[in-house]
């Protein structure tokens, strides 16, 4: 399993290289594109009450970048400083801070919602039920999130997980799990979300990892 710390000086290591091959994906992801404008659309009224949106695990944040050009007030987290840095280059008009999913640097309530774009995948499952439970601290309840994550590819299934030591002539140490988007779901709900839409897509050619992969959009409930 990957900890935390390498985590960081992978994604550190990384930084430059990841900006360069993934930061314009989302012009070639028109299912991404539709599913970022839903998670807008739903947390527009709360957000307008001055409440911005976590963009976890934002990366070279790109995917801060179009939901700001939704209209939305974005914060884009990180464990990676060297992404954070990256980021902040590349979009100097928008907020970018280094935190980690199981220490998110806001107040209990203050966001509107969060994405979190295939940041849970490094994570095992008591890692993901602890990100979620730390999500549900800080969206308002009524708030909205939305998760992905790989599922498959052609040869692994949902439960297999896969360690790189190399990325793009990078050394690195990572672990990347497949997840089922069922027992995702489930974690979701005992975290004290409701799971509205499930959407399962195959891998965009010529776009992205062959992966099939699952987006899950949830309504964070109130607290009982």
């Amino acid at each position: 399993m990957t900890g935390i710390e390498d985590v960081r000086s992978s994604y550190d290591a990384l930084a430059e290289r990841y900006a360069e091959e993934i930061g314009d994906e989302l012009l070639g992801k028109p299912v991404d594109r539709a599913l970022y404008g839903c998670f807008a659309e739903l947390v527009r009224e709360l957000a307008g009450a001055g409440r911005p949106v976590g963009d976890v695990g934002c990366g070279p944040g790109h995917v801060s970048r179009y939901l700001a050009g939704l209209g939305l007030d974005v914060i884009g987290v990180d464990v990676s400083p060297a992404m954070i840095r990256v980021a902040r280059l590349r979009h100097p008009h928008l907020r970018f801070e280094v935190g980690t999913l199981a220490d998110l640097p806001a107040e209990t309530g203050r966001w509107a919602g969060a994405v979190a774009p295939y940041s849970v995948i490094h994570l095992d499952r008591d890692g993901r039920r602890a990100a979620f439970a730390e999500l549900a601290r800080v969206v308002v309840a009524g708030g909205w999130l939305l998760v992905c994550f790989h599922v498959s590819d052609a040869d692994a299934r949902p439960g297999d997980a896969r360690h790189l030591d190399t990325l793009w002539e990078t050394r690195i140490d990572l672990t990347f799990h497949f997840l089922d988007p069922d027992e995702v779901a489930a974690d979701l709900v005992e975290a004290g979300f409701t799971v509205m839409s499930r959407t399962d897509r195959e891998s965009w050619p010529e776009v992205e990892f062959p992966s099939r992969r699952s987006y899950l959009l949830a309504r964070r409930q109130p607290v009982a």
